[in-house]
Formats: C-alpha cells, structure tokens, sequence
C-alpha cells in the first residue's frame, strides 16, 4: 500500500469507528429514522453547497441511475438497519458482525471478476483479521432477537456493495458532488418517512452532540475521505477497515469511559493491523493482470 494509502486507511479506521457509541446513545431517544434524515440533512447541508460552487455535477447527474443505487445501498437502507439493531445489540456485538464486510466483498469480486479480487495472501489476511477482531469483542454474542441479525446482515451486504458501486460505477467523479447529492436524496427520501417519528420533547444535549458528531465527522469528512481510499487501493480492501473499527472502539473505551484493557484486547489489536496489511496489499498476479482505475484512464476522484 502506498503512503497516502496508509494515511487515508487510519483517518478512516478511526472516523469509521466511532459511529456505534454515537449511534447507540442517540436511538435511545429517537427513531433509526429520524436520525439518518437529521444526520444525512446536515452533511448533505455541508458538502452540496461546496460542490454546486466548486465542481460540475453534470458529469454526476448524467450517472443518476447509479448515483441513486449508491446513496439506497451505501446509506439509506444500511443506516436505518444499522440504528434499528443497535437498539437490541451491543456495539461490540454488531463491530464483530459488521467485521464480515470484506469477506463478502471479496465474494462478490471474485463472483463477479472484479480488478481488485485478493489473492492467497489477502484472503487468509482477512482470516487474520476476524480472528483478531473475535478477540477484542470477547464472548459478547448474547441476543434474543434474530430481527436484529437479520438486520446487521443486510448491513454487511449493503457496505459490501456500496464500495464496489462508488469505485466502478461512479469512479473518475467529483466525490464532493457524489456525497453530496447522495446525502442530498436519502434526506429528501426520509423527509416523509421520519416526519411521524419526531420527538414529541427535544433530545438531550447528549442524544444533540451525538448527531451533530455523527454528521459531521464519519458522514461529510468520512465519505470524501472513503471515496479518495476506494480510488487508491479499491473497493474490496478499503471495506477491511471495519476490521480496524471495532480495535478503535475498544481503545476509546478504555481511555474515555475508563474499560479494562485485557490481553486478548491487545492480541486481537495485533492480530486486526496485521490481517489488515495482508489483506490491504495488492499481489503481483493480481496487479499484473487487472489494471488500476488510473492505468485504465480514469482520472482520480477529486475531492
């Protein structure tokens, strides 16, 4: 992996895991679907007056087909599946759950001849970094509702997706106006939908902080920062950084709400950074037959 590629992977392992402490603090006053109109009205509110001044959505809009496929299975349906299973799961629960992303985006690419399919040394770091990942969480699996796994599933297969759809569909765009007239959409989409699920009281200045965070970090600045990584190392590895989030949840629990720190915290950490660089790192057969987004002629996503 490059060097950019390096930093683009950390901002995002940490922008990308901190959103279920956020996320399981705000549904405990209002609705799943509340908060992704809320949340996605302020990003969109953020990034679409910056591309309209910026950059020509043209070239955007003359994609809308998959520009609308992309903000359904990248935001609008995973969110409010996301929000609805946190009120029955632990966080650390659905990180294990949703740590399944690349397997299945590595099914899918392999299913489908994508130009970024793993070799041996990617598939069995992504092995590494499950097993990693199992043992941050710990045992937590305990749960009495299927609904809620049912739901982290189409999580799991919507992030797998998304990616695969920004980086081949949509790859060569503006990212700035991808994002913002895909958070544009779902807010507009959600308008109907959560206009009979507002709060009959005003949240908590916590429930308050927590949208505004959840808003403003791992949705305006996570997606421009996601859609330049999807350009530098493609969309299947760039999904391994939810093997890295659950890590970085556990870390901030134990400095901001004071957890214990076990060693096999520590061993799974380890085992997380190091299937993340087995499976993040671009084998020779695979660079040698399928050609990079910039060797086809795309130019790379500006943001």
């Amino acid at each position: 992996m490059t060097r950019r590629g390096l930093v683009l992977f950390g901002l995002m392992s940490v922008i990308w895991g901190i959103p279920y402490l956020f996320i399981r603090v705000v549904v405990v006053e209002i609705t799943p679907a509340t908060l992704v109109l809320v949340r996605t009205a302020i990003a969109a509110a953020i990034l679409l007056p910056f591309a309209l001044v910026h950059v020509d959505l043209r070239p955007v809009l003359a994609r809308w087909r998959w520009l609308v496929a992309f903000a359904g299975i990248e935001i609008a349906i995973p969110w409010v599946a996301l929000g609805s299973a946190e009120q029955h799961l632990s966080s650390s629960l659905t990180g294990l759950l949703i740590a399944g992303v690349p397997l299945v985006g590595t099914t899918l690419a392999l299913a489908t001849g994508g130009a970024d399919r793993l070799g041996r040394t990617g598939l069995i770091g992504l092995v590494i970094g499950l097993v990693g990942v199992a043992a941050i969480v710990g045992a937590d699996y305990a749960t009495s509702d299927p609904t809620a796994l049912l739901q982290i599933l189409v999580v799991v297969v919507c992030y797998a997706v998304g990616p695969a759809i920004l980086g081949r569909r949509l790859g060569g765009l503006p990212s700035v106006g991808v994002m913002g007239l895909s958070l544009t959409l779902c807010a507009l989409v959600y308008v109907p939908i959560a206009a009979f699920q507002l709060p009959s009281v005003l949240p908590s200045p916590n429930v308050l902080a927590s949208i505004a965070i959840l808003a403003i970090v791992p949705t305006a600045a996570g997606f421009l920062i996601f859609a330049a990584l999807i350009d530098e190392i493609g969309p299947v590895r760039a999904t391994v950084i939810t093997y890295v989030n659950p890590a970085v949840a556990a870390v901030l629990g134990v400095f901001v709400l004071s957890e214990t720190f076990t060693v096999a915290m520590g061993m799974g950490f380890a085992l997380v950074i190091l299937g993340s660089a087995l499976a993040t790192r671009r084998s020779r057969t695979v660079r040698e037959s399928y050609p990079t987004p910039l060797e086809a002629g795309l130019r790379p996503i500006q943001e």
